[in-house]
């Protein structure tokens, strides 16, 4: 079983999106463990605060260290080993299909969801092992891109998927975007499926296929080629 930890002020907000589909199912088959744990029921002020004005001045506020310490000190108490921390961050390394498949490799995986102005940096040099940006833009907390990560990684955990073809065959797997996809009927509003594809020719489709998926990554993302 590979556990994914969650350290965030929205618990309820990542339980909702990850309790269905895909992830919901290899929860309930015991393939994955998703547990949330809410930061402010590790502060230790009356009014469950976590955050506090920073030193410096400026605008905002910034999540303290001590809850978010005792937080992740909690999870590893209950851990059989120490977990991955990963710390969601647009200061991160880019999230790829490349990390994915590194990410696949841990049974054990806690993420640090960050708020406000960001998090006092004494707690991220203590514990964080990582820190992962999934796009070069601004969120309004880390809950979306640990789903994100979640959802990515586990697609890659044998037994969550049906056949590892599902993956392997996808977009990014190997840096080419997937080739493009047709269903019935044969034609649509005076467009046809390509005639490969209802050969029956298995080696003709095959090579249709990695050709159009060189094609689909030169119109798209000629940046994946050059890398």
């Amino acid at each position: 079983m590979t556990k994914f930890s969650v350290l965030t002020l929205f618990p309820q907000m990542v339980r909702d999106a990850l309790c269905v589909s895909i992830i919901g199912r290899s929860q309930k088959k015991g393939i994955i463990d998703v547990k949330c744990y809410d930061i402010r029921d590790y502060s230790n002020d009356k009014h469950k605060r976590v955050d506090d004005a920073p030193y410096g001045g400026g605008k905002g506020m910034v999540m303290m260290a001590d809850p978010i310490a005792k937080c992740f000190e909690d999870i590893c108490k209950n851990s059989e080993s120490k977990p991955l921390f990963i710390y969601m961050s647009p200061v991160g390394k880019k999230f790829t299909q490349e990390v994915v498949k590194e990410l696949s490799k841990y049974k054990n995986i806690a993420i640090l969801c960050g708020h406000y102005e960001g998090i006092d940096e004494r707690v991220l040099d203590k514990f964080v092992d990582e820190r992962i940006s999934i796009g070069d833009y601004v969120l309004t907390g880390g809950e979306i891109p640990a789903m994100v990560l979640i959802d990515a990684v586990c697609r890659m955990i044998p037994g969550v998927l049906s056949d590892s073809e599902c993956f392997e065959k996808e977009s990014y797997y190997n840096n080419l975007l997937e080739h493009p996809h047709y269903t019935r009927p044969a034609v649509w509003r005076g467009m046809s499926v390509p005639e490969v594809l209802m050969s029956g020719n298995h080696g003709e489709i095959e090579k249709w296929r990695q050709e159009h998926s060189v094609i689909q990554t030169l119109k798209y993302r000629s940046d994946l080629i050059k890398e």
